[in-house]
């Protein structure tokens, strides 16, 4: 038997090799249902598609740039996750010794900093917003608190774990690398922390917290 179409005459044996093809591909798909390989559509729900986003700044090393001021490293926002970014703390007076209040005012002023452009370059944002001020702890809150002048559970999930993670890994923190924090208010403060779901996961996994009442 022989079809006849717009490109001249095909064999029957043409026809079949096209037919077994077309069914190949069913067929493709159940073979590896059954291998346990689950065949992939497009879009796929197992998270963001992979980034192109280097997450690493370049540029001269700060180590040569530390004159005069202090070396602190801040926890930036990049493809989704949290990157530890080297920063400097520029000082007038000479002095490089900080309280834990100071030292959380100038790492909470570097959070709310632009991105330099090297760092915007590699993919480093934040959502920390500017004006945010730490004051002292109450007479009432624990040893190691620290007060936001915004109430920790008005940040965005990001800017929070930005803030938890930078203050955990510095003079900002508590005993044991915790972090405790309250708000303008009279409310109680809690005791946050700093996790591996936190890092790779700041937008959907909020820091661990605990609150720690009144004595």
């Amino acid at each position: 038997m022989t079809v006849r179409g717009s490109g001249g005459v095909r064999s029957s044996g043409g026809v079949r090799r096209v037919r077994t093809a077309l069914l190949a591909v069913p067929l493709l798909a159940v073979a590896l249902a059954g291998c346990g390989i689950r065949p992939t559509e497009v879009p796929t729900e197992f998270g963001p598609a992979p980034s192109r986003l280097s997450c690493t700044a370049s540029g001269p090393g700060l180590a040569t740039q530390s004159s005069g001021g202090i070396l602190v490293q801040v926890f930036m926002l990049c493809s989704s996750q949290l990157v530890r970014v080297d920063r400097i703390v520029r000082v007038t007076d000479g002095n490089t010794e900080m309280d834990r209040v100071q030292a959380a005012q100038a790492l909470l002023d570097q959070l709310a900093a632009e991105p330099t452009d090297a760092e915007r370059q590699a993919g480093y944002t934040t959502d920390v917003q500017d004006g945010m001020t730490v004051g002292e702890p109450r007479p009432e809150d624990p040893d190691g608190a620290l007060r936001l002048s915004t109430e920790p559970a008005a940040l965005t999930s990001y800017a929070l774990a930005q803030l938890i993670c930078t203050f955990s890994a510095s003079a900002a923190a508590s005993d044991g690398g915790a972090v405790i924090l309250g708000g303008p208010g009279t409310d109680p403060v809690r005791r946050y922390e700093c996790t591996p779901e936190v890092l790779s996961r700041p937008g959907t996994q909020s820091p661990p917290s605990t609150e720690i009442g009144r004595p």
